[in-house]
């Protein structure tokens, strides 16, 4: 189920902190393309991929996990395949106290990790573009 736009719109105002599961050093990668605007929208991104942990990208430092990062976190945005989905949301409802959100990325979705998620309070959204919608609902912010 995809929530409304005003839903939507309500979460991105809400956010502050995003951990990106999935993200990219390669500029040709959707997920590098997708932080570098969350980024130059105002948004802190935390990028989470073992195979580049401790490289620096979006302004931070690469997290190996999910449990790694320190602070507070509103979203988790997830660029992996549908059936990884559920291990991470996981790991984040169980290292991310503050957790609002559970967004995926076109193509992306879970019913197992959305009825988890969403049995915490967590407002879910799946098969959407972060990017996208951001500048959809949101146009005048970048």
């Amino acid at each position: 189920m995809i929530p409304s736009d005003e839903r939507m719109l309500q979460i991105l105002v809400e956010t502050r902190t995003i951990a990106m599961v999935g993200a990219s050093t390669r500029p040709d990668r959707d997920s590098h393309r997708v932080g570098e605007y969350l980024v130059a929208a105002g948004f802190k991104v935390i990028p989470v991929n073992p195979t580049h942990a401790g490289e620096a990208l979006f302004g931070t430092t690469v997290r190996a996990s999910l449990s790694e990062i320190d602070e507070p976190v509103e979203m988790l945005n997830l660029f992996r395949r549908s059936d990884h989905v559920r291990e991470a949301v996981d790991e984040a409802l169980a290292a991310l106290p503050g957790l609002k959100s559970v967004w995926m990325q076109l193509g992306v979705s879970n019913a197992e990790a959305r009825a988890a998620a969403e049995a915490k309070g967590i407002a879910v959204v799946e098969n959407r573009c972060l990017m996208v919608e951001h500048r959809r609902l949101m146009p005048r912010r970048v």
